[in-house]
C-alpha cells in the first residue's frame, strides 16, 4: 500500500450462476410424491362407463365404491364380491355411518336388472345416498 493512494480493496465479486441443487431437491421431492400419489387416482377395475350431461365429481365425506363390471362381477373398493359379502359389506358401512354414500360405477353394458340388484341390497343395508358415476359427454366442437 502506497501513501496517498484513495483506492479501496476489492471486495467479493456478486456470482452470476445459478445455485442449481435447491432446485433439484425440490423436483426430487415432486417426483416421488408423483410417483406414489399417482397409482391412488386410477380405480383398478376398467368399465365402460356411460356418456351423461351434466355429470361431475362431488365430494363426498364418506362413500363406498361399488362397481359392476361387464360380466356382472360386483367389486367394492376395487375387491372382487359376491351377492352375499356385498350384502355383508354395505351393512357394515351403513353401520359405521348411515349417511354414507354408495358410489355406483357400472359398465354401459350391464343389464338394469344387476343394477336395480345392487341399489336394492344398498336400501336393504340402511344406505339411501346412491349416486351414479359417469364420464361427461364429449361435446362436438364447431
Amino acid at each position: 500500500m502506497a501513501f496517498g493512494r484513495l483506492e479501496r480493496p476489492s471486495g467479493a465479486q456478486p456470482m452470476s450462476d445459478i445455485n442449481m441443487t435447491p432446485l433439484i431437491d425440490v423436483m426430487l421431492v415432486l417426483l416421488v410424491i408423483f410417483i406414489i400419489t399417482a397409482p391412488l387416482m386410477v380405480s383398478a377395475v376398467k368399465v365402460d362407463l356411460p356418456q351423461a350431461q351434466g355429470t361431475q365429481a362431488t365430494d363426498a365425506p364418506k362413500f363406498i365404491a361399488v362397481t359392476i363390471d361387464p360380466a356382472g362381477q360386483t367389486y367394492v373398493n376395487d375387491a372382487p364380491m359376491d351377492k352375499p359379502a356385498l350384502a355383508n359389506a354395505l351393512a357394515d358401512a351403513a353401520k359405521r355411518n348411515p349417511n354414507t354414500e354408495v358410489r355406483l360405477r357400472a359398465d354401459s353394458t350391464v343389464p338394469y336388472g344387476r343394477v336395480v340388484e345392487v341399489m336394492g341390497l344398498a336400501q336393504k343395508a340402511g344406505l339411501s345416498q346412491i349416486g351414479f358415476v359417469a364420464e361427461p359427454e364429449a361435446s362436438a366442437s364447431p
